[in-house]
């Protein structure tokens, strides 16, 4: 039988954990990172088509290639992450399926009418476990939409051969330790009754 987790973990995943504008030069492992993808890839998708897919830039060069897509007010958190993530989703997931979801191999099919939907929408969950899954490990993160997407798409994508030709980026992500003193005060959240119907 499921517990719920305590009191603490809630704070560092939801109630304390902030969308950082900042990052302290505390190094983050690899082997951290890795961490953090085992743990997201766990979380549930449709026919757990897992079309979403990471990556993870940290080295100077590719921080490089990817600061000119990226809008000026976000520019320079990225080039100063340990680590910035593009999450994308992979319109091509479908031939995947009959590995992940062997007991129904034609489940490929499933999805021929809605693929881009599909890819898109499981894809942004698993971005979501990705920074759940990043605080939960003692991470920050920086979730970004200001960056100039088709340009990403040809400079990270489009010029690769094979499979990444249909990787398409959805939003970017910063991850490492949160610089607190460049947070803003926490804005506002809807209340149940203005966000949820129960019917």
């Amino acid at each position: 039988m499921a517990h719920p987790v305590n009191d603490h973990a809630l704070d560092v995943i939801f109630r304390d954990a902030r969308s950082q504008n900042g990052f302290t030069d505390k190094s983050v492992p690899e082997v951290l990172v890795r961490a953090v993808y085992d743990l997201a890839k766990m979380g549930p998708t449709s026919a757990n088509c897992s079309p979403a897919r990471f990556v993870w830039v940290t080295t100077e060069e590719g921080k490089q290639r990817l600061a000119p897509h990226m809008s000026e007010g976000n520019r320079d958190k990225t080039l100063t992450a340990p680590w910035t993530c593009i999450i994308a989703y992979d319109l091509n997931f479908q031939e995947k399926i009959p590995a992940l979801f062997p007991h129904a191999p034609g489940a490929k099919d499933w999805f021929n009418a809605n693929r881009d939907e599909t890819a898109f929408r499981n894809g942004s969950l698993q971005g979501a476990y990705l920074m759940v899954a990043a605080r939960a490990l003692g991470l920050d993160c920086g979730p970004m939409s200001g960056f100039d997407a088709a340009g990403v798409n040809k400079e990270f994508f489009e010029s690769q051969d094979g499979e990444m030709n249909y990787w398409r980026a959805n939003f970017i992500c910063n991850i490492g330790h949160g610089d607190k003193s460049k947070l803003f005060d926490r804005s506002p959240r809807l209340d149940f009754d203005e966000a949820c119907r129960i019917l």
